[in-house]
């Protein structure tokens, strides 16, 4: 299905014209303890990077991993610093949770328009997590990823992964 889409910004489109784009596909999904998850091998499979994970002492790596072209993570005002670290916050995230079926996080999944280029693609995530996730007091990890290699060539999308539990000063509550 294709629509025509009047951009909000001229950043997403030349001179605000209206563009005919690919309709996006939004799926949510919770990454959970009793489906044998973790949050810590979740962050750095989607992200391409090391994490230890001090719960289980596993040690996922996944920078030999292809295909991420970009990862971040978003925080709301005044959170502490050491949140914005991947490794330490989902650490947290592990140690905060002690059910052997709770659930660590959200993770949304974005197919992004192939007719944007990289910078439109990138701005056009934080946007939309800023506002809808990150702005309600949730912290996103964004890692987004090129199509594979033998896959659909538009297939360009976003993984975030979201904090299910309030934030205090200490770190989850």
């Amino acid at each position: 299905m294709r629509q025509t889409c009047q951009f909000a910004s001229d950043r997403f489109s030349p001179a605000g014209a209206s563009v005919a784009m690919a309709s996006y596909r939004l799926h949510a999904k919770i990454i959970s303890r009793s489906t044998g998850r973790t949050a810590t091998a979740a962050a750095a499979y989607r992200s391409g990077t090391e994490i230890d994970c001090e719960v289980y002492g596993e040690r996922h790596d996944y920078t030999n991993r292809g295909g991420v072209v970009h990862a971040e993570i978003l925080t709301p005002e005044n959170t502490p610093a050491w949140m914005s670290d991947r490794q330490a916050l989902w650490n947290a995230v592990e140690k905060a949770e002690r059910r052997k079926d709770a659930q660590l996080a959200r993770e949304i999944q974005l197919s992004l328009p192939h007719e944007l280029n990289a910078d439109q693609r990138r701005e056009l995530v934080r946007d939309f997590v800023q506002r809808e996730y990150v702005d309600k007091g949730m912290i996103a990890d964004i890692a987004i990823h090129k199509p594979h290699a033998k896959g659909d060539q538009r297939n360009h999308h976003a993984h975030v992964m979201l904090t299910m539990r309030t934030l205090t000063k200490s770190g989850f509550g």
